[in-house]
């Protein structure tokens, strides 16, 4: 069998089923749990793996990323969709004529699915997270390149193949209409490899009203084979599902076929974050409270910080070189004493005292004379 036809038949695998990888049987824990991906899958232990988690402190804003624009994903038809349940997770195929725009090629859609957690008390089950923060779960729109390649086979590969939509949910107090339209046929395709055809509807509905402020960077399928092929664009606006239908997500599916003697809940299908490896995730908004310097700017703090510090220097230079060389009596002369000569001081001391004496005996009184006998 040539590359080709291994390559098709791979593909027409997963768009049966939204599998990546056909020939082996991968998971998520266990012996061919995500430590073990890279040895079956090389590219998945390569270093610009996703999911990721995004800091916003070290994030790049661009003010030229512009608003994704969703081209299509209204124009459902009459056609049904198909649900699946692939064992690990739950895809839907979308018509070709789906894609988005605001990209720098035009990209044509190919499939959604899920990721999910387990219903613990900790909010798990997002791929990606922001700034350390995980959210229940997360809905990925995948996309290939049609403007460079015929189709999803010879994209996939490629290193500007494909785009991904990632969209975080959380948990709300209100029934999700949009996404109840997936939901409420998870009953319908509890094991794996069954099928269920749904009506068509709105796709936009999925996606969260602020298509402006996201994250984008350059990553790979977060399942094997983990190509190195996906630019990501993470929305910065959370969808919220109701308790039930997040529970619903959690409880309902097995990993197993129907009928398998040890059924297992089809639960935390998602991959660890993976290493940035100085890679650059840009931003097309502004976080709060973070002020963002131009490069005019920058320049002239720098400059204007070197110049006060030359001049504080060259103040302190005088100052101690003026106390070194000058005594106190040099920076204030005006109270300086004049200098006093000891024998003139002597000399008018004694004219004082001669002067009292003098006053003395001329006030005292004279003595009355005696006669002789």
């Amino acid at each position: 069998m040539d590359f080709g036809t291994s390559v098709l038949l791979i593909l027409l695998f997963w768009l049966d089923t939204g599998s990546w990888a056909a020939d082996i049987t991968w998971s998520y824990s266990g012996p061919m749990g995500q430590p073990q991906w890279s040895e079956f899958f090389p590219d998945c232990g390569g270093s610009g793996q996703s999911p990721i988690n995004m800091d916003p402190a070290q994030t790049k804003y661009e003010s030229r990323l512009a608003a994704v624009r969703p081209l299509g994903y209204s124009q459902h038809g009459n056609e049904p969709f198909t649900l699946s349940n692939n064992g690990h997770t739950v895809v839907m195929p979308l018509p070709n004529w789906m894609g988005i725009g605001g990209l720098p090629w035009q990209f044509s859609a190919v499939q959604l699915h899920l990721h999910w957690g387990n219903g613990g008390s900790v909010a798990t089950g997002s791929e990606h997270t922001i700034d350390g923060r995980s959210t229940a779960a997360e809905l990925h729109i995948v996309h290939y390149n049609s403007e460079l390649y015929e189709n999803v086979s010879m994209a996939m590969t490629q290193r500007d193949g494909l785009a991904v939509l990632g969209i975080l949910m959380e948990v709300g107090e209100e029934t999700n209409q949009a996404y109840a339209n997936i939901i409420n046929y998870l009953s319908r395709i509890r094991h794996a490899g069954q099928k269920v055809t749904i009506p068509a509807f709105d796709i936009q509905t999925l996606l969260p009203k602020d298509l402006r402020s996201y994250y984008r960077y350059n990553g790979s399928l977060t399942t094997p084979p983990c190509y190195q092929s996906v630019l990501w664009t993470v929305f910065q606006e959370t969808i919220k599902l109701s308790l039930i239908q997040l529970v619903k997500l959690e409880a309902l599916l097995y990993s197993s076929e129907e009928g398998d003697s040890q059924p297992s809940v089809l639960q935390d299908n998602y991959r660890a974050t993976q290493p940035l490896n100085k890679r650059v995730v840009l931003a097309s908004f502004q976080h709060r409270g973070v002020k963002v310097y131009t490069a005019g700017e920058i320049s002239a703090i720098v400059m204007g910080s070197l110049c006060g510090c030359v001049g504080l220097a060259v103040i302190i230079r005088f100052i101690v070189k003026t106390i070194r060389s000058t005594s106190s009596w040099d920076v204030l002369p005006s109270v300086r004493p004049a200098p006093q000569s000891r024998s003139k001081d002597m000399g008018k001391a004694l004219k004082q005292d001669m002067a009292l004496k003098t006053t003395a005996e001329s006030s005292k009184p004279a003595e009355p004379a005696q006669s002789e006998p």
